[in-house]
């Protein structure tokens, strides 16, 4: 399965499509840790994964153990953004580790690679 991979430089932005192969090293990583980039085209780049949404549009939360999807009682944060203080709803939200039902995932560049990343991608096309 092909994950869109979003890299987060700063107030850059980069959307990436990641194929079947590079996909399968990032299944079972969870929220928070960190990857080589370099199978996605990043050589020397190392990402640090923030979050991500499932195949229905569901985000993944950091404190929901594994790949599965639950309903929880949410006053604020990822999945939902309370209108009046004191609100709170329960919403559907996708466990903290990646699964192959996962569609999208937000990453963060933690360590940069010699070249930029506008470079790289513009040599891959």
């Amino acid at each position: 399965m092909a994950f869109k991979l979003i890299v987060s430089q700063g107030e850059n932005s980069h959307q990436l499509e990641v194929e079947a192969d590079a996909s399968k090293k990032l299944i079972g990583m969870k929220i928070g840790e960190e990857f080589d980039a370099a199978p996605m085209g990043l050589a020397g780049y190392t990402l640090c994964i923030t979050g991500g949404s499932d195949k229905n549009g569901f985000p993944m939360k950091k404190d929901v153990e594994g790949p599965r999807r639950i309903k929880s009682l949410l006053s604020g944060g990822v999945g939902f953004e309370p209108r009046r203080k004191g609100q709170r709803r329960r919403k559907t939200v996708r466990g903290n580790t990646i699964s192959d039902d996962i569609v999208q995932i937000n990453t963060i560049v933690t360590k940069k690679g010699s070249k930029s990343i506008e470079d790289l991608l513009k040599s891959d096309e």
